[in-house]
């Protein structure tokens, strides 16, 4: 099973249980030897409280239940009815690391919140956008790798200022840094079935949507005969992606591509950059 295979990656929970004196914060860890102990046995998804269990001790979470039609698929037996109370406080003590410990979060999860933290651990895993580097680290040692190993390949930038960047079929992908904070632009470019699909993205850590900064920008391209405007929302991101998006970019058509210069202006306002 796929998707037991995928969280089989994740560490090892660490079940927390408080001992006789409750007024000191104790724990003891207990190392699992199969992690799928913790698992519905039916929807391979972490047990998350309530837990049924038919006459025979099989378990299941509520929504197989009702899947199921409260039969259970292991013995036919009803299921759905009565609470595993055991489990349940397994459940509850269970604490697991985060998958991105290695990069420096400490954070103790309960289980089966794991995914609802991953998505906005802000030591999520940053790979660098330089297509001949194998990088990867947090959002801060990925900033800090760039100013070492790439500096002579960054653009540097001012917020609302337009900047003019070669822009040709031999050269997809330019590596834009804001002077003063020190933001990662990226400017790509990919082959479309009518041209070329330009977007521009902000390396930047995953947080709530409330944390996150918006970057707006705005686009033009001038060939010999042709002018193209457009202005789009930055995309934050954490590694770069070759597959085609379906919105936030700019076509550039195929009869104005060759050797020419887009002008790109990037700021924190939407109308400045929609000018």
């Amino acid at each position: 099973n796929q998707n037991r295979e995928n969280k089989r990656r994740l560490c090892w929970p660490s079940l927390q249980f408080p001992e006789e004196d409750s007024t000191r914060d104790h724990h003891v860890s207990v190392t699992l030897l199969d992690q799928d102990v913790l698992e519905c046995p039916i929807c391979c998804e972490p047990l998350k409280i309530p837990i049924f269990q038919c006459d025979n001790g099989h378990l299941a979470c509520s929504l197989c239940c009702n899947k199921v039609k409260n039969i259970c698929p292991s013995c036919t037996l009803p299921i759905g009815y009565s609470r595993c109370r055991a489990m349940e406080k397994v459940i509850e003590a269970t604490r697991v690391s985060c998958p991105h410990a290695k990069y420096g979060c400490k954070e103790n999860i309960s289980y089966g919140n794991q995914s609802s933290h991953e998505k906005l651990c802000v030591f999520t895993p940053c790979s660098c956008p330089m297509s001949d580097c194998n990088y990867t680290g947090s959002y801060n040692d990925l900033m800090n790798h760039v100013d070492v190993e790439h500096k002579e390949d960054l653009l540097l930038f001012s917020w609302d200022t337009p900047l003019k960047i070669k822009f040709n079929l031999g050269e997809k992908l330019t590596i834009l840094k804001e002077k003063n904070h020190g933001k990662l632009i990226v400017v790509q470019g990919s082959n479309g079935s009518q041209g070329m699909i330009v977007r521009v993205s902000c390396f930047a850590p995953s947080v709530p949507e409330s944390e996150r900064l918006s970057l707006f920008c705005s686009l033009k391209l001038k060939s010999l005969n042709y002018r193209l405007k457009h202005g789009l929302k930055v995309t934050n991101i954490q590694k770069m992606s070759d597959e085609q998006p379906e919105y936030g970019f700019m076509l550039v058509p195929s009869y104005m591509l060759g050797r020419t210069y887009m002008d790109i202006c990037i700021s924190h306002r939407r109308a400045e950059a929609f000018y």
